[in-house]
């Protein structure tokens, strides 16, 4: 009998889900969907200046707070246009201060960042778009309902990252795979089918400009990673920071680390300023599924029940030893104590 090669085409590994449970049909439409727009957003960026000042402020706020770049704008009009191909009810975009309804008789919900770190646009440094799948509640009376779930209800979550390589990240069906644009052919082409965090780690990233402003118990274990072999973690460790959370997070899947972008004392920054329905909890179903871990510093964050659809959350994600361990220095009287001399000799703490 003649084998068939199996293919890691996108399409093909969606219909192969597909296959195995007939009610992924309609997430497997939404993500060829959000998977063709990904192409032509990768086109856009790729032009850079040649399309014009793309990282130029439009002069609106987003429903996030922050002012919106001419990417920002395209990039919500082009991923919004291929939801409306999908079965999408209703969308709750970083650019839209309200839930965008769609299609009242379709399945799905879909939370999304178009474009994120901005910052990096006119830097020509990584950014990414993010998204997460929800089904709908029985209620349908208010948009805003379907979106205030635990993420851990997420059916499905995924990134796109923009860089060398354009590259899609997909947490589905309790797996993390990883496919690269195929520019070729036009498609994506999985180059890992189960991605794997390794437990420990020796990279860290978290934007140490702000140290001044971090509570003692960030301070602490970002002291201690500085001590490297000389302190309680016993190797030295190397910071990383992008400014990028798609790209944060790639890093953290091919090779482990901890992301830290916790709460801090700035006006306006007590809760952190990352987005937990449309940026923490897609992050965290993909870190989950790779056998890491995602809190707030204290709590899982798949857990949180949102109380607002552009609510903000601290965020800490990656190989799930060192995740737990910035939980303790957050919860545990011995680890949060800041700089005495019992903390100084800790000597229980190993990466």
């Amino acid at each position: 009998m003649l084998k068939v090669a199996h293919s890691n085409h996108l399409g093909d590994v969606l219909r192969g889900l597909t296959a195995r449970d007939a009610a992924f049909a309609p997430i497997a439409t939404l993500i060829h969907e959000i998977a063709s727009a990904a192409i032509e957003m990768a086109d856009v960026i790729a032009l850079g200046a040649l399309n014009g000042d793309i990282a130029a402020a439009v002069g609106d706020v987003n429903g996030g707070g922050d002012v919106q770049k001419k990417l920002d704008v395209v990039g919500n009009e082009l991923f919004i246009n291929a939801l409306r191909r999908a079965p999408v009810s209703v969308v709750l975009s970083e650019e839209l201060d309200e839930p965008l309804l769609l299609d009242p008789e379709a399945p799905l919900a879909v939370a999304m960042d178009p474009i994120d770190g901005s910052s990096n646009i006119n830097a020509n440094v990584t950014i990414g778009t993010i998204f997460s799948i929800l089904p709908l509640l029985p209620e349908r009376s208010d948009p805003k309902a379907h979106f205030l779930q635990q993420g851990r209800n997420q059916l499905a979550a995924g990134f796109v990252i923009y860089g060398p390589q354009t590259a899609i990240v997909l947490a589905t069906q309790g797996t993390t795979q990883i496919f690269i644009l195929d520019r070729r052919i036009g498609a994506f082409v999985r180059t890992q089918e189960r991605a794997d965090i390794p437990p420990k780690s020796k990279e860290y990233a978290i934007n140490a400009s702000n140290y001044r402003h971090w509570a003692p118990s960030v301070r602490a274990f970002i002291d201690d990673c500085v001590k490297g072999t000389e302190g309680p973690v016993g190797q030295d460790q190397n910071m990383r920071w992008v400014a990028s959370l798609v790209a944060e997070a790639y890093r953290i899947l091919a090779r482990g680390g901890v992301f830290l972008y916790p709460g801090d004392l700035r006006q306006g920054y007590s809760a952190g300023r990352l987005r937990l329905i449309y940026e923490a909890n897609p992050i965290g179903l993909i870190i989950e599924n790779a056998g890491g871990s995602a809190t707030d510093c204290a709590r899982r964050i798949l857990d949180i029940v949102p109380t607002d659809v552009h609510a903000r959350t601290p965020l800490v994600f990656g190989s799930a030893d060192v995740v737990h361990l910035v939980t303790r220095y957050h919860t545990d009287p011995q680890f949060s104590a800041e700089h005495s001399p019992l903390f100084g000799r800790r000597g229980l703490m190993r990466f």
